[in-house]
């Protein structure tokens, strides 16, 4: 079988399911190796995207799926009274964040870093497809334990979890503040100010320790 003919198998396999297939059921149906397979998926979707096209490829974790392009949506919304693409709030991006990195994980789990109830945050993301129950923990009432799913994949265009960003101490920090501010709690100068002595008195401050560290 040529290019143009595994080109044209694959788009017809990708279109006529409408989901993201793995890749080896794709090369088990063209009866070709995996990375040949592979190659000419990655050289459609180079194509794909180098042209003037309603639609491309995309690939998830070892699935490729044909999908509309997001700049298409305002059009397809007309003709197909499609919903509007759910609008994450800053509380459901920041519990769909902890879910991402931290997953599995579970409601509890969530609460404890987020400091607030979380209950209407996951139901939502639940309801949006960007994640799901994955297992149960095996403590005291098994609760549930969520993860990301492909949408979530989808949505961000990610090829995989390990795509993710790589956490900074400077966003942490924010989502600290964040956190504090959804409390309503934060230090003040004189709170500073006040656990600084108490490190002092307990015996904590730098200085003192390298001082110490001399006399041995």
């Amino acid at each position: 079988m040529v290019i143009k003919e595994l080109e044209g198998a694959i788009e017809a396999i990708l279109f006529a399911l409408g989901e993201s297939v793995e890749l080896e059921r794709i090369a088990a149906a063209l009866e070709h190796d995996e990375e040949t397979v592979r190659n000419v998926i990655r050289n459609m979707i180079t194509k794909y995207d180098t042209e003037d096209r309603g639609i491309h490829i995309i690939e998830m974790d070892g699935a490729f799926q044909i999908c509309t392009k997001p700049d298409m949506y305002e059009y397809l919304i007309k003709i197909a009274h499609v919903p509007k693409k759910h609008v994450l709030t800053d509380v459901l991006l920041e519990t769909l964040s902890i879910v991402a990195y931290k997953q599995p994980i579970t409601r509890m789990e969530i609460e404890k870093i987020r400091g607030v109830s979380c209950d209407h945050a996951v139901s939502k993301l639940v309801e949006y497809g960007l994640i799901q129950e994955v297992g149960r923990l095996d403590a005291p009432g098994r609760p549930m334990m969520f993860g990301t799913t492909e949408e979530f994949l989808r949505y961000f265009n990610y090829e995989s979890l390990d795509d993710l960003p790589i956490l900074n101490q400077e966003t942490i920090d924010d989502f600290k503040a964040e956190a504090e501010a959804e409390l309503g709690f934060s230090f003040s100068p004189s709170d500073e100010r006040a656990l600084s002595e108490l490190s002092d008195a307990e015996g904590f401050d730098d200085t003192d320790e390298a001082e110490e560290s001399e006399h041995f």
